[in-house]
């Protein structure tokens, strides 16, 4: 290389990094480029691209968490090249995942956590469909022994999240999904046993439904299932859909009775990333004991080195998330998790109230009996001059993300707003998002989006500018 040529690279190795030749020209977005590029100039064009993406810490629309101790976000750099799924390569990763699914089992009291059966997953959605392929197995199992046809499983489940309607249809289920009614917006006890049959795989109640962030009577549940078992011989196994609520109600309502407790619970599955405190990428599944995992659902390989048993729907995973999730068992205990939950709690009821003040909307939950959250609708059948999707997408331009969404079946006339207080939502930005919520309100006073129409315009309805 002639000399004036490492002159020139010299040169350019001190140029501003939106000067660089990289950047002075477009980089391809959609096809695979031909050239290298210098790593400062790309992860600029990566990161300002980024800068559009909405602040997770003010996207109250999740459940997920969205913030963490430094000591985390330490760990998760350390395991960054740790695939969790080599258990002969990595098996400190794998006691630490064992440790996890034991303590897990002891916080939701199995009867044996120190024999307890469980596994990691990518998060609550895969754990999911790992309790209900065992209840489809072991119904199965049943079934065939007594030389009975196994082709029209059937589960029963109230308003779900949409891992379960993926389960049905993946895995050829019929989903008897309870319908709402009226007030009625959470799965009830008579509900349950007038859709169970002999067909029926299993129930699944949920530990903090998606829709409105109440738990569902899991103990009255179960007491019904052993009424319609009295009454007909069937034996119908509970799975507890506790995605959010396994984290969330062994702290701060221990004396609920949800979990293992109730001998007609088999399985349970919940969010590590959600109030489990966790980075986003872990679930957990547990089950009673091992006799409710049937055997043949589990694989052995050996190619990573060592025989190895593996029951999931994904193979390589990083295994920083549970290193971070064990971190944060030990780190936290139940007084840690207790103190955490219970301040999510006092701040979603104090939001609660100030959103119930301010007039034009019914709560539906408060944060009370379910989880550190608030739900509430426009109130009454008249015309505000806004709709809830109005309101949500204005309070993007402070920066806040509010889900606005109709319920399921029959209820979707019913339009909902929710706010999900997790770790790291203080009261002071609880106080904050009030104030913004009311400077809405005050806009859509001055500048409404529907006005109504005149009585011999039709009857009092709404419609669009």
């Amino acid at each position: 290389m002639a000399l004036h040529e490492k002159d020139t690279i010299r040169h350019r190795l001190l140029d501003d990094v939106f000067a660089a030749d990289d950047l002075s020209v477009r980089l391809p977005r959609y096809r695979f480029p031909d050239a290298e590029s210098a790593p400062r100039h790309v992860y600029q064009v990566v990161h300002d691209e980024l800068m559009l993406d909405g602040n997770a810490r003010q996207n109250l629309a999740t459940f997920c968490q969205t913030w963490a101790e430094p000591e985390v976000r330490r760990i998760m750099n350390e395991c960054l090249d740790k695939n969790m799924i080599d258990k002969d390569e990595y098996p400190q990763t794998a006691e630490l995942e064992a440790r996890c699914v034991h303590m897990l089992a002891d916080l939701w009291r199995a009867p044996d956590g120190r024999n307890s059966t469980g596994c990691s997953t990518t998060g609550s959605s895969e754990a999911a469909m790992l309790g209900g392929l065992a209840l489809k197995w072991r119904w199965r199992e049943k079934r065939r022994a007594a030389g009975l046809p196994t082709d029209r499983p059937n589960l029963v489940c109230g308003p779900v999240q949409v891992c379960w309607h993926k389960f049905a249809r993946y895995w050829d289920v019929e989903l008897r999904e309870v319908p709402m009614a009226r007030d009625r917006l959470i799965l009830t006890p008579e509900e349950v046993v007038a859709r169970c049959d002999e067909n029926t795989i299993g129930v699944v109640p949920t530990l903090g439904v998606t829709f409105t962030c109440q738990y569902e009577p899991v103990a009255a549940i179960c007491a019904a299932l052993d009424e319609l078992q009295a009454r007909t011989g069937l034996d119908v196994p509970v799975h507890v859909d506790a995605a959010s609520g396994g984290f969330v109600a062994p702290f701060a309502e221990p004396e609920l009775d949800w979990d293992f407790r109730q001998a007609r619970v088999v399985s349970i599955n919940s969010s590590g990333h959600k109030y489990g405190l966790a980075p986003l990428g872990v679930g957990w599944v547990v089950w009673r004991d091992a006799t409710h995992l049937p055997e043949d659902l589990v694989f052995r390989v050996n190619y990573l080195g060592g025989d190895m048993p593996t029951f999931a729907l994904n193979f390589s995973r990083p295994g920083g998330q549970i290193a971070a999730q064990y971190y944060n068992f030990l780190r936290l205990g139940r007084e840690g998790y207790r103190r955490i939950h219970q301040a999510c709690r006092d701040t979603a009821r104090e939001l609660a109230g100030a959103i119930a003040g301010m007039g034009p909307f019914r709560v539906i939950h408060d944060g009370a009996g379910g989880l550190p959250a608030v739900s509430w609708s426009l109130a009454g059948d008249r015309d505000h001059g806004y709709t809830l999707y109005d309101l949500s997408d204005r309070l993007r331009t402070r920066g806040w993300q509010v889900a606005a969404y109709a319920m399921p079946p029959d209820r979707e006339d019913l339009v909902v707003m929710r706010v999900l207080v997790r770790h790291g939502f203080s009261r002071d930005l609880g106080d904050l998002f009030a104030s913004d919520l009311r400077r809405c309100l005050d806009y859509f006073g001055r500048n409404p989006v529907t006005v109504p129409l005149t009585e011999a315009e039709a009857g009092g309805y709404s419609h669009s500018k």
